[in-house]
């Protein structure tokens, strides 16, 4: 079995790079799982917003956790780009131990009405730049039989909704592409896993409100009630601290067994050949998860 390598690099691909921060600061001092998984890794991040919001996010890591922390603006639209970035973080850092794909956008419309350009994007950015970024990241760790790379799907990488198509397509992209990879890399050490929650309370979800007040002809409180909790059995979003603890659980987890096949976790999230948290052998590789507890149910 390959050993845990000191000195952990960390790349993040966030939507925002607020939510890094947050994985750090509420889950690694929980008593949930060991801070030190944190504590001693170097992290490049990557996300939007604005500059100065960004940069006190980065050095606020720095001050909090003694690590160096870099921010790389690259375009998740462009295949080179993401390329790129992880090559610097490589070059940066020496190595590079841990990959997480969280970038994601969100656009919500009938099939027949749906943009072009918005469909490309939300694969580009949801899909194919996971992708790109394991393609390139998974050589080095292959190399150093050792590496652990997260993938954020969603509960629509199991389940779908109307008129969320590209969305849907996308996050069912990451679910295979976690499977296969997870396959592929299993003998040299390398652990592929994918977190698949319900409705998290973030500014993708809230923004995409409107649109389905307008495709559905619904209220915000309807929306919310009878479309986007409609399915959680809590009746609750999914929290950030939440779906922090997981992920730190899921890396965690693989360092004692680092050839296990990929564990795709749905938290918080009925379908309907899923009813609660005990159905474990649901979609082959798949491990339910519950909300509540935020680890796999024994």
């Amino acid at each position: 079995m390959a050993s845990e390598p000191s000195g952990q690099r960390f790349l993040v691909r966030c939507g925002l790079a607020q939510p890094f921060h947050t994985i750090q600061n509420r889950c690694a001092h929980s008593g949930q799982v060991d801070s030190s998984a944190f504590e001693r890794a170097n992290v490049t991040i990557n996300g939007l917003g604005e500059a100065a919001a960004i940069e006190r996010e980065r050095a606020g890591i720095e001050a909090d956790f003694g690590v160096k922390c870099r921010y790389s603006g690259a375009n998740m639209m462009d295949a080179a780009a993401v390329s790129a970035m992880v090559r610097e973080a490589e070059e940066t850092f020496g190595s590079l131990d841990n990959l997480v794909n969280n970038a994601g956008i969100q656009h919500v419309a009938p099939i027949e009405e749906f943009p072009d350009d918005k469909w490309e994007a939300i694969i580009r950015i949801n899909l194919l730049a996971a992708f790109y970024a394991i393609k390139a990241v998974l050589p080095g760790m292959k190399a150093r039989k050792w590496g652990r790379i997260i993938n954020t799907a969603s509960a629509h990488a199991l389940v779908a909704s109307p008129f969320k198509s590209a969305y849907v397509s996308a996050k069912h992209g990451i679910a295979g592409l976690t499977k296969t990879v997870a396959l592929e890399a299993a003998l040299d050490g390398v652990t592929v896993n994918a977190i698949a929650p319900g409705y998290v309370w973030t500014p993708l979800v809230e923004k995409q409100i409107p649109d389905t007040m307008k495709a559905r002809g619904m209220t915000e409180e309807e929306v919310k009630r009878d479309v986007l909790l409609a399915a959680q059995p809590t009746k609750e979003f999914v929290t950030v601290d939440e779906l922090s603890a997981l992920a730190l659980y899921a890396r965690m987890r693989q360092s004692r067994s680092p050839a296990q096949p990929c564990r795709l976790m749905a938290a918080g999230r009925r379908s309907k050949h899923r009813r609660h948290c005990r159905s474990h052998h649901c979609h082959g590789r798949i491990s339910h998860v519950c909300r509540r507890h935020a680890a796999p149910v024994a």
